[in-house]
This record gives structure tokens, C-alpha cells and sequence, in this order.
């Protein structure tokens, strides 16, 4: 109890700081007006606060056990390697490995259409602010996270290194928050470089252009897979042509729902247009 107690404090404060720099930026500077407390904010506060505690109380444990495991299979000398290696080398094979993994993770989401039930709560936001981040299923995040984490531990990237460790678990988590930000800016050449709002605002699009851009911090990942998109202008819309329910509870118990009419047909990238029906 007295651990539950202290994740929902840290997670209090993690959402007050985010507001407090986001909030201001999204008024100042957003890609287009639109509320605060916009429709869907209560579900998706509710997601950030489940995802959250699910993530870092339950999921924790079964990630290191089964990276630890990994990790057993390979070469010492791979191990003995990394291990000598400099902490900011680390830190950067560390990204560049687990935004490999991730990348896969959530492309599968895409064209595979069971994970895609999972998936289409996340992109059938309509209007995508910060909070937008933490709008996912939760099968939908351990699955993204365990495909991005797991090579990490695998390798022993983060080794020991409590400041690895934590550098990557912050840089990740805040790129999220800050690639689905409401902000108009634009970056120039650094944008081939690290992943923005406007990158991933392609990815939200709701037309065919959805089934790319899957990177969350490095678009290379994406030119070296063939998924890169950059128009020149910002998209039109967002969301999914499907219904999804308004409330969390329903959204949570829709993708185990029975598909109430024949499932829309396949795309050229293998995902549902509209996803899960019903």
C-alpha cells in the first residue's frame, strides 16, 4: 500500500511539471486552438494514471526477469565488451536499440489486426495535446515497451548504471510527451534528425499516410525501413473512421469485444483503415 501511495504522489508531481511546461507552450504556441480540458481529457488522464502505475509497479519486475534471462544466452565476451564501455556510449546504444525494438513494436500494432484492436484507441484521438501520450491500451503499451526494453536489458546496456538507467527511462518518456505536444513549430534539417510534433503528427493522420512515421525519438529508423513521410504541409485531420466508445471503461473492454460487422479489408501496409469495428 505504502508503494502504491508513493507512485501516485511521484505521478501527481510528474503531471503537475508536465502542465506546467506544456500548458503554457500548447497556449502559446499550438498548431491550432483547442481546450484544455477537451473532450476525452477524463479518459485520458485516466490512462496516464493506469499506464503509469501499470508500467512502473507491475510490469517492472517481469521486464528485468526476462531481459535478465535474455541476457544469459549471449556471449560473455559480448557482455564483458559493453560492460567497459563509457557511460554516454551506452546511453546511446541504449536509444539507438530500444528505438529499434519499439519501432517494431509499434509498426506490428499496425499491420497486425488483433494488435491493432489494442492499438486504434491511441490514434482515435481526434485532438492530440501531450496527454495524448499516455492514450493506449494497456496490452497495447507492455506490448510497444517490451519489444522496446527487452533488447536493452538483453545486452546489458544500461549495465549497473542507475544514471543510464534513469536517463533512458526520462529521455524516452518525455520525447513522448513532447512529440505528441500541440505546437506549431518546425525544426529544419534537425527534424531528420530527431523525432517532433510535426513528424509524428503524420503518423496521427487519419488517411494513408497513418502507417508511417513509427519511430518516437529517431526518424532515421524509419528512412532505413522504408516508412519515412515528411509532406509540407501539416495534416488535416486525425483520428479513426471506426466508433470507439467516449468513456475508458468502454475503451478498455473494446478491443475484447465481438467484431459486430465484417472486418474492413487490409491496406497495402496490412492495418485496418478503420480498425476494430464496434
Amino acid at each position: 500500500m505504502n508503494a502504491l501511495l508513493v507512485e501516485i504522489l511521484r505521478l501527481s508531481v510528474w503531471l503537475l511539471l508536465l502542465c506546467a511546461v506544456f500548458v503554457p507552450l500548447e497556449r502559446l504556441a499550438g498548431i491550432k486552438r483547442q481546450a484544455f480540458f477537451r473532450p476525452q481529457f477524463l479518459a485520458d488522464l485516466g490512462y496516464y494514471a493506469i499506464n503509469s502505475i501499470f508500467v512502473g509497479l507491475i510490469l517492472g519486475t517481469p521486464l528485468v526477469l526476462l531481459g535478465g534471462a535474455v541476457h544469459q544466452y549471449l556471449p560473455s565476451a559480448m557482455h564483458n565488451s559493453i560492460a567497459a564501455w563509457p557511460s554516454g556510449l551506452r546511453l546511446a546504444a541504449s536509444l539507438l536499440v530500444g528505438e529499434i525494438g519499439f519501432y517494431w513494436g509499434h509498426r506490428l500494432t499496425h499491420q497486425i489486426p488483433l494488435l491493432w484492436r489494442f492499438h486504434a484507441i491511441h490514434h482515435s484521438a481526434k485532438e492530440i495535446d501531450f496527454l495524448t501520450n499516455t492514450r493506449a491500451h494497456p496490452v497495447d503499451m507492455v506490448f510497444a515497451r517490451t519489444l522496446g526494453v527487452i533488447p536493452v536489458l538483453a545486452l546489458g546496456l544500461t549495465g549497473d548504471s542507475t544514471t543510464v538507467t534513469a536517463l533512458f527511462l526520462v529521455l524516452g518518456t518525455l520525447w513522448g510527451f513532447f512529440i505528441h505536444a500541440n505546437v506549431r513549430w518546425r525544426f529544419g534539417l534537425l527534424e531528420r534528425v530527431i523525432a517532433t510534433p510535426f513528424f509524428h503528427r503524420w503518423h496521427h493522420t487519419n488517411d494513408e499516410r497513418r502507417d508511417n512515421n513509427y519511430a518516437a525519438m529517431l526518424p532515421f529508423v524509419d528512412y532505413l525501413f522504408g516508412t519515412y513521410q515528411s509532406p509540407d504541409h501539416w495534416p488535416a485531420g486525425y483520428g479513426i473512421d471506426a466508433p470507439m466508445p467516449a468513456s475508458l471503461a468502454g475503451q478498455l473492454l473494446e478491443p475484447f469485444m465481438p467484431v459486430a460487422a465484417p472486418m474492413t479489408s487490409l491496406d497495402d501496409h496490412g492495418s485496418q483503415r478503420g480498425g476494430p469495428a464496434g
